[in-house]
């Protein structure tokens, strides 16, 4: 597949060479149906937080995520979802929680977004599991994949702490709102965040549309484009050139 087959796959051929800007462009809150945003970190619960271990290893937090009880996701789950690819990566993709497919199949991003995902990272040379480990903020399936509740997303986010201790990752991309309010711990507007370097802990991140929003929001495909330039203009800083 050449570069145009995979640009025209994700559907930027005609779109992103328009720059076409409308006058009242729809705002990516989430990729879940429910037009509700995601929580303010302030309202977040303390004591919801989950303890995990500074010393857990992989096989531990898996053992751990799978049979974690810390909020209410745990009771219609069919399995948690820890994520997915290579633990050494230099690349780590974040989005906000597993949806029916992956519930089911107990893997991140599996259905029609995912598939969106993988064309993304060929189109700037990147294969699921090559070096790219994906992840979820939340790790339990929100019922009717609404945006996950304060206190589910305070239970989950030591889990992703701890994964991004274990990979140390060269980049973060942070898929969509409710990832990037998780992984920054503020208030964020997708439209304002995007084309910026942000910083997780000294890692670089960089904040860009949901797969999902994007099935369904045509224009922006351009913007998400110049986001994945942006991410490999990053990496390759990061590499030395």
């Amino acid at each position: 597949m050449t570069a145009d087959d995979i640009l025209r796959e994700m559907g930027l051929g005609p779109v992103w060479k328009l720059r076409a800007t409308p006058a009242a462009a729809p705002v990516e809150e989430s990729a879940a149906s429910s037009p509700a945003a995601f929580p303010s970190v302030q309202e977040i619960a303390p004591a919801c937080v989950t303890a995990v271990d500074a010393a857990m290893t992989w096989d531990e937090l898996a053992t751990t995520v799978a049979a974690c009880r810390q909020c209410r996701l745990c009771e219609a789950r069919k399995q948690a979802v820890l994520g997915v690819g290579d633990a050494n990566a230099d690349w780590l993709f974040v989005g906000e929680g597993p949806g029916a497919e992956e519930d089911q199949r107990g893997e991140p991003f599996v259905g029609q977004a995912g598939k969106l995902l993988d064309n993304r990272l060929a189109a700037i040379g990147l294969r699921r599991g090559e070096n790219v480990y994906i992840a979820n903020a939340v790790k339990c399936r929100p019922p009717e994949n609404r945006t996950p509740a304060p206190e589910e997303a305070a239970a989950c986010r030591p889990y992703l702490e701890r994964q991004i201790e274990l990979i140390r990752p060269k980049l973060i991309v942070a898929l969509g709102r409710p990832a990037a309010q998780t992984l920054l711990q503020t208030e964020v507007k997708i439209g304002a965040a995007r084309g910026k370097l942000h910083d997780y802990r000294g890692i670089p991140l960089i904040v860009t549309y949901h797969p999902a929003y994007l099935l369904r929001t045509l224009l922006d495909k351009a913007k998400a484009w110049e986001d994945l330039c942006f991410m490999r203009r990053t990496m390759q800083a990061r590499k030395g050139g």
